[in-house]
């Protein structure tokens, strides 16, 4: 078998003990596939769902690029987060976190060297150099194969959860058209439009005729809906997404558009409350013999499970 390669003082991270096991952790596995995709987009963090841990909820923190608001370059960022302490012991610590080297079969521990104890004034512990990018993106390391990473959390001897991260290469957008006829007759709420297919969920343009929230009364409100029925997803499932909501002019191909990226999980829905001014809406032709034409685009950059 190969020898199992060392990290250089460059790529340890600072103030931490490294070693490697055979053994795997049983707490807690954070998969990411695709993950140059997750390195290329603007996520500049990403957070797993809760997992228990010692009788506590916990979530782990990632920066894929470093944590911009400590400065960190060339790093993966990586912190173990409480969700919540008012039930916490006074003293109670986790310290290591371990990343698996697909070549070697062997898990590589990460541990702080100096005790850190959670309280309601810490609630997060971890490493701002987690791992350099280069030691990260080095094949002969094992820590990026076939571009997935695994990260594993470890606490107590249990079986544990699972989360999958998958970033999709060469997301595709799908466009949305919906025409609204009678604008000033619609006696609801809202509307919604048609469910139609982009990455392999079902959405919905959620429109308020009247406006929605600080924009009740002014302006058009536009929401992107994740439209599947949530008894049928997990309820950890989350998509992340990044999409576009327009006003198309009626006669001049001219559109007021939106764009944002998000993540949606079941029933979620994400927009703008003042989308649009009602009277400018009117005065400038979005609003045409009492119709408007809206459309959305959306593509699916990740799922996780």
């Amino acid at each position: 078998m190969a020898k199992t390669p060392e990290l250089t003082p460059d790529d340890r991270p600072t103030g931490a003990i490294t070693m490697y096991r055979d053994a795997p952790p049983t707490h807690f596995s954070f998969t990411i596939r695709s993950f140059s995709m997750l390195a290329k987009t603007s996520i500049e963090s990403y957070e797993t769902n809760h997992f228990e841990a010692g009788g506590y909820k916990w979530k782990l923190c990632m920066y894929p690029n470093g944590n911009k608001t400590k400065n960190i370059k060339d790093h993966i960022s990586l912190y173990l987060v409480m969700v919540d302490a008012n039930s916490l012991n006074p003293g109670w610590n986790v310290k290591v976190v371990f990343l698996y080297d697909q070549n070697q079969d062997k898990y590589l521990a990460m541990e702080d060297s100096n005790t850190r104890r959670f309280h309601v004034r810490k609630m997060d512990w971890g490493f701002d150099q987690f791992i350099a990018h280069k030691a990260f993106n080095d094949p002969a390391n094992g820590y990026l194969v076939d571009d997935v990473a695994e990260v594993f959390v470890s606490k107590e001897s249990c079986k544990g959860r699972e989360e999958h991260l998958s970033m999709i290469k060469g997301a595709v957008a799908f466009k949305h058209f919906w025409k609204i006829e009678n604008f000033a007759k619609i006696q609801t709420e809202f509307l919604e439009s048609e469910a139609f297919i982009a990455g392999d969920h079902s959405w919905k343009v959620r429109l308020f005729p009247k406006g929605s929230g600080e924009g009740k009364g002014t302006h058009l409100s536009l929401y992107l809906v994740l439209a599947e029925d949530p008894a049928k997803l997990p309820v950890t499932r989350k998509v992340y997404v990044e999409f576009i909501l327009r006003v198309k002019h009626i006669s001049d191909g001219r559109s007021i558009q939106n764009k944002v990226i998000r993540w949606f999980g079941p029933g979620n829905s994400k927009g703008w409350a003042k989308f649009l001014q009602l009277t400018y809406m009117t005065q400038q032709g979005f609003l045409q013999r009492d119709s408007c034409n809206v459309e959305a685009e959306v593509t699916v950059l990740g799922v996780v499970d």
